[in-house]
């Protein structure tokens, strides 16, 4: 298939990162809530299990409106209409993003004219036009979307213009959608528990190794972010590894930080394989997003071994070793080995994925993921390929 006009411009871009928030750390909610003056205007959008112990006794006067009040699960079309029903445009001027990647997504949107349809939207056949301030305070240490220019739902599926029926996941790309301000507080991330704790954090492995990885878009800025992100993520790893779920709460801070190295990274350098193969799995079987990413990361790596072993993903294997102190020649097992201990895998049947998905979810993909599939690190990376890690992951 044709490269994208989309995607073709961003492969020709060859500028350095230019960080769009201005970003900011502060040890608590109410420090940040005081300094930015948090009033009657602003519409903060977060979960009921983060309110009622970091902000509820601050007696703030700002709209709050909890995230699970418009469904479950990450953003989908309908959750949005309903986000847009629940939240008049006239009704706020700034947006306080509090939580995972789902609110982050949704808060982008939130700082953007309304359009008349949000799969027209998604579907890159209405403008995005961003109007109000947004601010972002990640609660996770995963999707690094608090400094990134995409957010992502789960639409409805077309083939050639027409509704096939079904759903997939696509990412709306605009500058425009950037938060203006990123606001790190790492005291957040103590109401998550374990398991998202541990996918998210493994997801932002995975940006930060794609970002690596990237064949035509990566630049020295982004190159340096992705090495940092993995060396503070695996040295975290290795002390869960080491010591136990809990030694993740003494940490907390690197965690959040480096997320958002990672995110940085994939801003200019762009994720790819492992990200448009899982978006069908979580826009059908409603994987959460770190978990549908692990479920192929492992088997992807070592495709791009097995096929092109002497380029980056050599560099990629001496960086493991480096890090990890394992030897260079088992730094894909290695690494893959050191993630069962920070969260054990499980095959894709096991999320409800069936054998008969195995072609068409390669279809979709190559149909709709053409953003993320052009920057493989293997080029072209085929249709049959793709079969061949639902196959093996099944």
């Amino acid at each position: 298939m044709a490269m994208d006009a989309f995607s073709k411009s961003l492969m020709q871009d060859k500028r350095e990162i230019v960080i769009a928030p201005t970003i900011y750390k502060f040890s608590n909610f109410g420090d940040f809530a005081e300094e930015f003056k948090l009033g009657e205007r602003d519409v903060v959008l977060t979960n009921e299990f983060i309110y009622k112990p970091f902000m509820e006794e601050l007696g703030l006067k700002s709209q709050f409106v909890f995230q699970e009040k418009f469904g479950a699960g990450e953003p989908s079309e309908a959750m949005i209409e309903t986000m847009y029903e629940a939240i008049p445009y006239e009704s706020y001027d700034r947006v306080i993003a509090v939580g995972g990647g789902a609110i982050m997504d949704l808060c982008k949107l939130l700082g953007c004219k309304r359009p008349a349809s949000v799969h027209e939207l998604y579907f890159k056949r209405e403008p995005v036009v961003h109007e109000k301030e947004v601010i972002a305070i990640p609660t996770t240490c995963g999707t690094g979307s608090e400094v990134t220019n995409i957010s992502v739902a789960i639409v409805k599926d077309e083939k050639d213009g027409k509704l096939t029926g079904g759903e997939t996941k696509l990412g709306l790309v605009s500058d425009d959608i950037i938060p203006n301000k990123v606001c790190l507080i790492p005291d957040l991330l103590k109401t998550l528990p374990y398991r998202p704790f541990a996918s998210s954090a493994i997801d932002a492995l995975i940006h930060a190794t794609e970002s690596f990885l990237s064949p035509h878009r990566k630049t020295t800025t982004s190159e340096m972010f992705s090495v940092k992100a993995m060396e503070m993520i695996l040295e975290g790893f290795r002390r869960i590894g080491e010591n136990g779920p809990d030694a993740r709460l003494d940490y907390l801070d690197e965690y959040v930080t480096a997320s958002l190295y990672a995110g940085v990274a994939f801003l200019k350098a762009g994720c790819a394989t492992v990200h448009g193969m899982s978006f069908p799995l979580g826009g059908t079987y409603h994987v959460p997003h770190g978990e549908s990413n692990y479920a192929l990361f492992g088997k992807i790596l070592e495709i791009y071994d097995e096929k092109n072993p002497d380029g980056e993903i050599m560099r990629f294997k001496e960086l493991i070793a480096r890090i990890t102190g394992c030897e260079v020649k088992d730094a894909i097992p290695y690494l893959n080995g050191l993630l069962e201990k920070v969260l054990p895998l499980k095959p894709l049947h096991e999320y409800g994925f069936k054998e008969e998905d195995i072609k068409g979810f390669a279809e979709s993909v190559e149909a709709n993921q053409q953003r993320l599939i052009t920057n493989s690190y293997i080029t072209p990376w085929t249709k049959d390929l793709s079969e061949r890690v639902y196959r093996e992951c099944f």
